[in-house]
């Protein structure tokens, strides 16, 4: 099983970068920073054309935080400074496995 190490965040925005969104690249994660770091020229070089502005940058992934991580937060500055980060958000999923049976033809 691969390990992801970093992942490639693309985004593009309008000529003033009040309206920003993120880009779909063809290959967004990899197994080490430096192959993210290559790539991400030839990635915005792909999604040129969709947006006025491009920014993009390798975000490091932590091995042990992985399968944890859900949420990818960031921010461009009006001067084009892209600040993003992985995070993993508080939401505490409940369920109860002792739930009655319904009957749900019985039930409204």
């Amino acid at each position: 099983m691969e390990h992801i190490a970093a992942l490639l965040l693309v985004i593009g925005c309008s000529n003033t970068m009040a309206d920003c969104r993120e880009l779909q690249v063809p290959v967004s994660v990899f197994e080490t920073t430096d192959q993210c770091v290559a790539e991400r020229p030839f990635a915005m070089g792909d999604v040129q054309g969709q947006a006025e502005h491009i920014v993009a940058k390798c975000l490091t992934v932590d091995p042990a935080l992985e399968d944890d991580y859900d949420q990818v937060v960031w921010k461009v500055g009006p001067d084009g400074s892209l600040d993003a980060s992985l995070e993993i958000s508080n939401i505490v999923v409940a369920s109860n496995t002792a739930r009655p049976e319904k009957n749900y033809l019985s039930q409204q």
